[in-house]
C-alpha cells in the first residue's frame, strides 16, 4: 500500500510548479530533454545597442532595428512559430510514455490468468500496474501532413510579418529623422532672424536717441522681436518632442541619452509610374506575402479538419508489470480463504494495431470543417482588402512626392525673391526712402518662405520613404 501511495504522490507532484515563471523577469533558458527531432532553429538572443556621437540616418536605423521592442517581440513570435512547426513534425514520431495505476476493487479480480493446464489463477482486490506504452501513427487521413504544412506556412507568414515590422520601423525612423532635420533648419532660420532683429532693434534704438527714427518704429521692432522669441521657444519644444519620439523608436531612454542628429535634406527629380509600381508592390511587400501564406495555411487546416472523417490507424505496444503488494492473495481453488503467498508481481506485454473510425460525432467534425472553411473565406477577403490598400498607399505616396516636388520648385524661386526683397527694403530704409514696416514685412516673408521650404524638403524625403514602405523595398 505504501508503495502504491508513493507512486501516486510521485505522479501528482508534477501538477504544481515549485518555481513558477516570473512574467516580468528574464526569459528562462530553454532546455531540451533528448526529444526527437531537435528544434530546427535556436531561439534568438537579442542585444542592446547604444547610441553614441552624432547620429546619421543609417546609424539611427541600426540602433532602432537592434533595440526596438516591437521588432524584438515579433522576432520572438517568429521563434515561437518555428517551435509550433517542430511540435507538428513531432507528431509523426513514436511516443513513449510510462503509465501506472493503483486500483482498489470491491471484489477480488484476477492478477494472472492460467497459462497452462493446472496453473492457478491469482486474485486480489488491490492491483497495481505499470507499463511502458509505445504509440505510432500509421494513417491519419492526411491530418498530420496538413498540420505540418500549415505550421510551416504560418512560420513563413510570421517571418514576413517581421520583415514588414522592420519596414514600418525604417519608415517611422526615417520620417522622424527628416522631420528633425527640417525642424532644425526652421530653428536655425528663426535664430538667424532673431539675431538680425536684435541688431535691427539696437540700430533703431540709436536712431531714436538721435531723432532719426520715430519711437513707434522701435516699438514695432520690439513687437516683432517678441514674436520671434515665442516662435523660437515653440519650435524648440517641437524639436524636443520629436527627439523623444525618435528615442522611443530606437528603444532608448531619452532621459539617459543625449541625441544629436546630422544629415542633409536633399532633393532629386523622380519620374514615377504608378501602374508599374503597383504590381511590384503586390509582389514584394512582406505583409501581402504573409497574407498569402496565411491563406494557404488556412487551406491546409481545412484539409486537416476533413481528415477527421477518415479512420485513424495507430501502432500500439506496451510492456510492464501487474500485481499486488498485499498479503493474503486469493486463488481460485478456495476463494473464500486467503493463501499466505505474500506480494506477487508478474510481467506482461502486448503489441498490435488500433483502428479508430468515427461513426457518430453529433455533427462535431462537420461543424469543425465548416468553421475552417468560413475562416478560409474570411482570409480571402482580407487578402483582397490588403491588395486594394496597397494600390491606395502607392498612389497616395506618388501624389505626395509630386506635390512636395512642386512645392520645393516653387519655394526655391520664392526664396530667392524673398532674400532680394529683404535686401532692397533694408537698403531703402537705411537710405531713408523706406519704412520699418516694409523691412519687417520682408523679413517675415523670408522667414515664412524658409520655413515652408525646409518643411517641404522634409515632406519630400518622408514621401519617398513612404513610397518605399508602400512598395515594400526598392522602387525598381
Amino acid at each position: 500500500m505504501s508503495f502504491c501511495m508513493g507512486v501516486i504522490l510521485m505522479c501528482l507532484s508534477g501538477c504544481a510548479l515549485v518555481q513558477p515563471t516570473d512574467p516580468y523577469g528574464p526569459v528562462p533558458e530553454l532546455k531540451t530533454y533528448g526529444t526527437l527531432p531537435p528544434p530546427a532553429e535556436p531561439p534568438p538572443r537579442l542585444r542592446q545597442v547604444e547610441a553614441q556621437g552624432p547620429l546619421t540616418l543609417e546609424r539611427c536605423l541600426e540602433v532602432a532595428l537592434a533595440n526596438n521592442p516591437e521588432v524584438a517581440a515579433t522576432t520572438r513570435e517568429v521563434s515561437a512559430s518555428q517551435a509550433k512547426v517542430d511540435q507538428a513534425k513531432a507528431t509523426r514520431w513514436p511516443s513513449l510514455a510510462y503509465e501506472a495505476n493503483y486500483l482498489q476493487y470491491q471484489y477480488p479480480r484476477p492478477i494472472r490468468e492460467s497459462r497452462y493446464q493446472g496453473e492457478r489463477r491469482i486474485f486480489s482486490d488491490q492491483i497495481t500496474r505499470g507499463d511502458l506504452v509505445l504509440k505510432m501513427p500509421l494513417f491519419t487521413g492526411g491530418r498530420i501532413v496538413n498540420e505540418i504544412r500549415a505550421a510551416e506556412l504560418v512560420r513563413l507568414a510570421e517571418q514576413n510579418r517581421l520583415s514588414r515590422t522592420k519596414d514600418e520601423l525604417v519608415f517611422n525612423v526615417s520620417s522622424t529623422f527628416y522631420s528633425l532635420l527640417g525642424q532644425g533648419k526652421v530653428i536655425d532660420s528663426l535664430k538667424f532672424s532673431l539675431q538680425a532683429m536684435q541688431e535691427q532693434r539696437r540700430k533703431m534704438a540709436r536712431m531714436v536717441e538721435v531723432g532719426k527714427a520715430a519711437r513707434v518704429d522701435l516699438l514695432r521692432t520690439e513687437v516683432r522681436l517678441a514674436d520671434l522669441e515665442q516662435n523660437l521657444a515653440k519650435e524648440e519644444n517641437v524639436l524636443e518632442l520629436q527627439k523623444r519620439v525618435m528615442a522611443s523608436l530606437m528603444g532608448l531612454d531619452h532621459g539617459k541619452t543625449s541625441l544629436d542628429f546630422v544629415g542633409q535634406l536633399s532633393y532629386e527629380d523622380l519620374r514615377l509610374q504608378v501602374e508599374g509600381l503597383i504590381p511590384l508592390a503586390l509582389k514584394q511587400r512582406p505583409d501581402v506575402n504573409a497574407a498569402r501564406e496565411r491563406l494557404a495555411a488556412q487551406a491546409r487546416r481545412v484539409d486537416a479538419a476533413r481528415a477527421a472523417h477518415w479512420p485513424t490507424v495507430t501502432a500500439v505496444g506496451s510492456y510492464g508489470y501487474r500485481g499486488s503488494g498485499v498479503l493474503g492473495v486469493l486463488d481460485d481453488r478456495d476463494p473464500k480463504h486467503p493463501v499466505d503467498r505474500g506480494p506477487y508481481y508478474d510481467k506482461d506485454g502486448q503489441i498490435g494495431v488500433a483502428l479508430t473510425l468515427p461513426l457518430f460525432e453529433g455533427g462535431r467534425i462537420s461543424a469543425k470543417v465548416r468553421e475552417e472553411v468560413e475562416i478560409l473565406a474570411a482570409a480571402q477577403e482580407r487578402l483582397r482588402k490588403l491588395q486594394l490598400q496597397v494600390r491606395q498607399e502607392v498612389e497616395s505616396a506618388v501624389l505626395d512626392i509630386s506635390s512636395s516636388s512642386e512645392r520645393i520648385k516653387a519655394l526655391e524661386k520664392s526664396l530667392e525673391l524673398a532674400r532680394e526683397s529683404l535686401r532692397v527694403e533694408t537698403l531703402k530704409y537705411n537710405l531713408g526712402s523706406g519704412t520699418i514696416t516694409d523691412v519687417l514685412d520682408a523679413q517675415a516673408a523670408l522667414l515664412l518662405t524658409e520655413t515652408n521650404y525646409y518643411r517641404a524638403l522634409a515632406d519630400f524625403r518622408t514621401a519617398v520613404a513612404r513610397l518605399k514602405l508602400a512598395v515594400g523595398g526598392n522602387l525598381t
